[in-house]
């Protein structure tokens, strides 16, 4: 059965597990396909020229064979594994590539793609790093010179008219996720971490509207379920993406219930909406700098470590108290900078806290998960005690 004939999650599970079969359908209808890398291009400038943004993912279930070719082994081997599967021709359905400054991995990869892999339109967004005026102004100069090349390459112009639009229904489906969210507050979850997964990479992989008309399905039956879990103990996953259901399936059949992710398959995107100003490239600009709380931006930090910690981590308090977390999971993909040199202060900041944290590099490959088993369990086994 396609996914046109199932709706809500099995919808979503249908398309997770077919993101290319379900593109070429949308390209084969005529619409254009843009992959993007990471979570920084602003979508919201595709959308409003009738593309459709696709989340581009790497694959655990695949050794890297090409990409080392380019790129060197000692860097984060998600970029690596996002980049040879491109190169093994399973994004060859792109009308355009949307790379950005996300991280050096991610700069890299974005450069090495466009002289490689050949989609016929690239585009490379010099992201800053830092929230300060100068910053946001510059990444609005960026975004001015993008919305001119887009416009060039599919020969249509973006109307304010239909920035406004696009923004408001990436804002409707951020406030959609978050309902989702509202609803694993309870305890157990109504909705697992494996299906809110499969949820979210789903709609990265069709236009907006149809994204939203999927959540919304999701919405109806899962207010409609009964418990679908048993109570375990409580996680909250930071750190690198999780992009594969293998992975979340691990972690709770050991013992415990993913509440909520502070990742960029997770909260990250969605959290916060893109606010209405005169320009709207200027809200785009301060939202992707300011809201979206990914470790690659440096932020203004406090006087000494304790009050620089609760200044950057205090968000991560919240969740924790909101979703009534008995445990954070750090996941660092191995040769992920950025994100595993913060897990000295993050794992400092929580503890002080008295949440226990876990903290486990692992290899982005679907043959080491089960080797990680026990230490999820024995992890669920503590903090349920």
């Amino acid at each position: 059965m396609s996914a046109d004939n199932k709706k809500g999650l099995a919808k979503a599970h249908e398309i997770y597990s077919n993101r290319g079969k379900y593109a070429r359908e949308q390209k084969n209808q005529g619409k254009k396909i843009f992959g993007y890398f990471c979570c920084y291009p602003p979508i919201e400038l595709l959308t409003a020229l009738d593309i459709i943004p696709v989340r581009i993912l790497g694959d655990m279930e695949q050794p890297i064979t090409l990409a080392d070719n380019c790129l060197p082994p000692v860097m984060c081997i998600f970029c690596r594994s996002a980049f040879d599967i491109g190169m093994k021709g399973q994004y060859d359905y792109f009308d355009g590539f949307v790379g950005a400054h996300a991280c050096d991995g991610a700069e890299r990869t974005s450069i090495i793609w466009s002289n490689y892999i050949k989609t016929p339109c690239n585009f490379h967004l010099d992201i800053p790093h830092t929230t300060h005026d100068a910053a946001v102004e510059f990444f609005k100069e960026q975004l001015e010179y993008f919305q001119k090349e887009l416009e060039k390459s599919i020969g249509r112009e973006i109307t304010p008219d239909k920035l406004r639009s696009a923004i408001a229904a990436h804002n409707h489906q951020r406030a959609l996720v978050r309902q989702i969210y509202e609803l694993r507050k309870l305890d157990p979850p109504l909705i697992t971490g494996t299906e809110m997964l499969t949820v979210l990479i789903a709609t990265m992989g069709m236009s907006v509207q149809e994204g939203n008309l999927l959540i919304e399905e999701v919405l109806q039956e899962i207010k409609q379920r009964e418990n679908v879990q048993e109570k375990k103990s409580r996680l909250l996953i930071w750190g690198s993406l999780i992009d594969n259901a293998a992975f979340t399936e691990l972690i709770e059949s050991s013992g415990l219930n993913i509440v909520i992710e502070d990742t960029a398959i997770g909260t990250r995107p969605y959290w916060h909406d893109i606010r209405d100003t005169k320009d709207p490239l200027l809200g785009i600009a301060e939202h992707y700098l300011k809201e979206v709380l990914c470790p690659r931006t440096f932020r203004d930090s406090g006087k000494n470590y304790e009050q620089d910690s609760e200044q950057r981590f205090s968000y991560l308090k919240d969740f924790a108290k909101y979703w009534k977390v008995d445990g954070v999971f750090a996941n660092i993909i191995r040769n992920c900078d950025i994100h595993g040199y913060e897990v000295p202060v993050i794992k400092d900041y929580l503890n002080g806290l008295g949440i226990p944290v876990l903290v486990i590099e692992q290899d982005y490959s679907t043959a080491s998960l089960e080797s990680l088993r026990t230490r999820f369990q024995a992890f669920a086994e503590t903090i349920a005690s």
